[in-house]
């Protein structure tokens, strides 16, 4: 029973003594982003693909609706058998508007897809920044605050992103403005 003890001790005496010898650091990756070049080209190319999509489902949006309202104005002229077919043609079309939406802009469409050809790279550029910076000062865990994890309170002797943005080289630790 004493030995037990003893060695219960000696267990979490090395235990605290490890959870406390852990060294962690945050960055904000959205600073650096932004900080990039790169980023901004990449950013302003999304857009305008994004913009370039978005005005095709308009003018697909359009067309159906000048379908509709013909057909609202010529309803009481037409025959039972040509109401039908303009009907199916206008869900036919809206069909389809609603297919290129989600080929676009749904998950893993058009849209997703450019935006992680664009920004991988430059993320990834980031992500072994932070490595190379995370071993030089011996850290074992890295935070990202601009991400979903909220911190309350951040130390700023553990704000390790004006390292991450010496090692990518874009700039002077002491001209940090957030």
């Amino acid at each position: 029973m004493k030995k037990n003890i003893v060695l219960t001790g000696i267990l979490l005496f090395f235990g605290l003594n490890f959870g406390l010898a852990q060294k962690f650091g945050y960055i904000d990756s959205e600073f650096i982003l932004n900080k990039m070049p790169e980023y901004a080209k990449a950013q302003n190319e999304i857009e305008q693909f994004s913009a370039a999509w978005q005005k095709e489902i308009e003018e697909m949006q359009l067309k159906v609706d000048g379908l509709y309202a013909m057909y609202q104005a010529e309803q009481v002229l037409l025959t039972e058998e040509m109401r039908q077919e303009r009907q199916t043609e206008i869900k036919k079309k809206e069909t389809e508007l609603k297919a290129y939406q989600k080929k676009v802009f749904g998950f893993g469409g058009l849209f997703f897809l450019k935006k992680q050809e664009l920004i991988k790279p430059l993320m990834d550029k980031v992500f072994d920044a932070v490595g190379k910076v995370s071993k030089a000062n011996r850290l074992a865990i890295v935070f990202d605050k601009a991400g979903e994890l909220v911190m309350m309170y951040t130390d700023p002797r553990h704000d390790y992103t004006d390292f991450v943005l010496e090692e990518l080289g874009l700039g002077d630790p002491n001209d940090k403005v957030k």
